[in-house]
C-alpha cells in the first residue's frame, strides 16, 4: 500500500493499540471515525489505521506478541453535536459508556464524552469551545 498524503498535528506522530479482537475494534473505530469525519487510512491482515492511530493484533510484527495496556485517547471534535454523535455511535458499535456528553471542569468550554472501546481503552471526543485554527491539520504529501 502506498500512502500519498498524511495529515498530522504537532505532538504525536502515531499511536499503536494492540487489541484482542481486530474485527470488533475495527467496527468500533470505523463508527467513531465516521462521526469525526476521519477517513480510515487502510488495513491489512493484522492491522488497520486512521491518521495517527494504528490498531493491530498481538501477532503483528510491531506488537511483539503483547497487548497494550489500558490507555486514554482523546479525539478532537469540531462542535458539541459531533461529541454527542460520537458517544451514540461508539456505544452502538460495541463501546461502553464511560461518561455521557457534557461540560467538564478542565477549562471553560470543555465539552466531552467518554466510551471504553472493546479492549477497555478510555476513548474521548472533546470540543474545546469556539476557537480559530490557523489550519485544520498539517498536510504532508509524497
Amino acid at each position: 500500500m502506498e500512502t500519498m498524503e498524511l495529515q498530522r498535528g504537532r505532538l504525536i506522530d502515531h499511536i499503536q493499540l494492540v487489541v484482542r479482537d481486530l474485527a470488533a475494534s475495527k467496527r468500533f473505530y470505523s463508527a467513531v471515525f465516521e462521526v469525526l469525519q476521519v477517513p480510515m487510512g487502510g488495513s491489512g491482515e493484522d492491522f488497520f489505521w486512521a491518521d495517527e492511530l494504528f490498531v493491530s493484533t498481538a501477532d503483528s510484527q510491531a506488537a511483539h506478541g503483547a497487548l497494550t495496556g489500558r490507555c486514554h485517547l482523546a479525539f478532537q471534535a469540531p462542535d458539541r453535536a459531533v461529541v454527542e454523535a460520537f458517544h451514540k455511535a461508539a456505544v452502538a458499535a460495541g463501546g461502553k459508556d464511560n461518561g455521557a456528553p457534557g461540560e467538564r471542569p478542565y477549562h471553560p468550554g470543555y465539552y466531552a464524552a467518554f466510551v471504553t472501546d472493546p479492549d477497555g481503552n478510555n476513548i474521548e471526543a472533546v470540543f474545546h469551545g469556539e476557537a480559530k485554527r490557523s489550519a485544520p491539520s498539517v498536510r504532508i504529501t509524497f
